[in-house]
């Protein structure tokens, strides 16, 4: 990783506790995290790092990926998650990605979430109700939908004949109108209320 352009390793820590030290001392682009640091451990990391720091870019790397563990790191603040493994293009593409504002989940992760979703419809009425408060406009759900998918700005305003600028609007006012912090937390709360399919 130390060899690809664009990308220099400032610091390592031990534990969860020297990554919070650490990330109050210098400043850094993204922050990569093994969920199984020792100490205080990677998601209290994580969360602590993310109350002081809420506009740094937090990756995850973790040896699985159980929905409760992603529960977690969603909570905690996280912008995604890599497994342990994975090919280092991949994680170079994943650490890039969320270093430039999009969320990267694991397939594997995103298809348990999905499949969750899926087999828990909740109250009976429970989608009908959510279908009239949806409080989303057409537009947004597209682009909900796209970011679901996993598309930047770019490739959502490629495929909606919109300029980047104009999407920015647009996911500004989904998180607005969710009450969420980020891409990754509208995406979990529009599939838990059944606002995207």
């Amino acid at each position: 990783m130390q060899q690809e352009t664009g990308l220099e390793i400032i610091a390592e820590a031990e534990d969860g506790e020297t990554a919070i030290e650490l990330i109050n001392q210098k400043s850094f682009d993204v922050v990569l995290l093994d969920v199984g640091l020792p100490g205080i451990g990677g998601i209290e990391a994580c969360r602590q790092i993310k109350q002081q720091n809420p506009q740094l870019p937090v990756l995850v790397l973790t040896s699985h990926s159980q929905k409760s563990l992603i529960a977690r790191l969603i909570e905690a603040g996280a912008q995604g998650y890599c497994l342990k493994g994975v090919a280092a293009e991949k994680l170079v593409l994943a650490l890039r990605s969320v270093a430039a504002g999009a969320s990267w989940w694991d397939e594997t992760a995103t298809k348990e979430i999905r499949s969750t979703f899926a087999s828990d419809p909740g109250e009976p009425n429970s989608e009908n109700i959510s279908k009239l408060s949806n409080p989303l406009t057409q537009r947004e759900q597209e682009i909900l939908s796209l970011l679901a998918a996993g598309k930047t700005n770019q490739e959502i305003a490629l495929a909606l004949y919109i300029t980047p600028g104009t999407v920015r609007v647009h996911v500004h006012a989904i998180l607005q109108k969710l009450e969420v912090r980020d891409r990754t937390q509208a995406v979990v709360v529009a599939l838990q209320k059944s606002l995207i399919r």
